[in-house]
């Protein structure tokens, strides 16, 4: 059996920075009341005709090749995480595929939402392990200004989230560089607590004609629920992962957990006794980025110089479902 690395990490954000001052301009907050219940201070959002969830997923990809060292007839098979696809059908993995111009490889789409970047890491693991690809572009990309809703009923939703891309090239190992263990969960009775609810095929007609006047066309989300059990899940599925990997938290190097709330971050911090130069954050520049929100930060904790080859590196992430999932790994 096969061993997986992480070969190269790309981003990209989109250039348009809009700051905690510019949505108290259009809905009833302040700064204040943002950076204290999110940690968040600016978040990017995309600029129609110039960005879209394929594109951007596209331009941190050709980042993650070149810092991989490969070339892009290198990669052998996409898998592409996403809760904001260009379409409803077909999905933003073949997208990618044409815009980079790959031969007829496969391109597999994963909807697990905030956690679809370590779904999507533990896919491409198996893969790798049973030897059927040697190279796998993991591409996680969010288009999500432009779901929210900008007024005051909306702040709460509307402040948190932002747009960006994260790509990693997953290579079979040839040194002691491997992800450990993956770990997926997930508990559909809460799926309710986050959920996007329209346009739904449990109506007669997908688009009805008062669509555009039902409360359900708005992303929704019980934060006070998701707030508990992201900080339970995720402290659980990272202690399921040293026990498997048979280390203690001792062993980790550095926590990249999911930018869904600087509070959810500090709480799993607290409760591993984490030091502030073992964990990274940067929900503070992006808002949460759901699906990209763990690749951006991997790319920037790398350019930093935070981590290291051989170092020890956590992932955790939970969101809509709910699901959940951590993965470890020896950079």
């Amino acid at each position: 059996m096969y061993q997986t690395k992480i070969a190269g990490v790309g981003m990209y954000v989109p250039d348009r920075i809009v700051k905690n001052e510019e949505l108290a301009s259009m809905i009833d907050t302040t700064n204040e009341w943002i950076v204290e219940r999110t940690g968040i201070e600016q978040r990017r959002w995309f600029k129609p005709g110039v960005d879209s969830t394929s594109s951007m997923g596209t331009r941190a990809a050709e980042i993650a090749i070149e810092k991989a060292g490969l070339e892009k007839q290198d990669i052998d098979f996409v898998v592409f995480a996403t809760l904001s696809p260009d379409y409803i059908f077909p999905g933003s993995g073949v997208l990618v595929q044409e815009q980079l111009g790959l031969d007829t490889v496969g391109a597999l789409d994963v909807r697990n939402q905030c956690s679809g970047f370590i779904y999507g890491l533990s896919i491409a693991d198996q893969f790798i392990k049973t030897g059927q690809y040697q190279n796998i572009l993991l591409v996680c990309s969010e288009v999500q200004s432009n779901t929210f809703d900008l007024t005051d009923e909306g702040r709460s939703m509307a402040v948190i989230f932002g747009d960006g891309a994260g790509a990693l090239v997953l290579s079979r190992s040839e040194d002691e560089s491997q992800i450990l263990s993956t770990h997926l969960h997930s508990e559909g009775k809460y799926a309710k607590e986050l959920i996007l609810e329209e346009p739904s095929t449990l109506e007669e007609k997908r688009i009805m004609p008062d669509l555009m006047q039902r409360a359900g066309r708005w992303p929704y989300m019980n934060g006070r629920n998701v707030f508990k059990h992201a900080i339970t899940r995720m402290s659980e599925s990272i202690n399921e992962a040293l026990e498997a990997s048979d280390l203690n938290k001792e062993d980790i190097d550095l926590l990249i957990a999911h930018q869904a709330n600087l509070r959810i971050a500090q709480g799993v911090q607290k409760k591993f006794g984490l030091s502030d130069d073992r964990v990274f954050n940067n929900i503070q520049k992006y808002g949460n980025t759901t699906a990209a929100s763990i690749p951006i930060a991997l790319f920037e904790a790398l350019e930093q110089g935070r981590f290291k080859r051989g170092d020890v590196l956590c992932f955790t992430a939970f969101g809509s479902g709910f699901t959940w999932a951590s993965a470890l790994l020896k950079y």
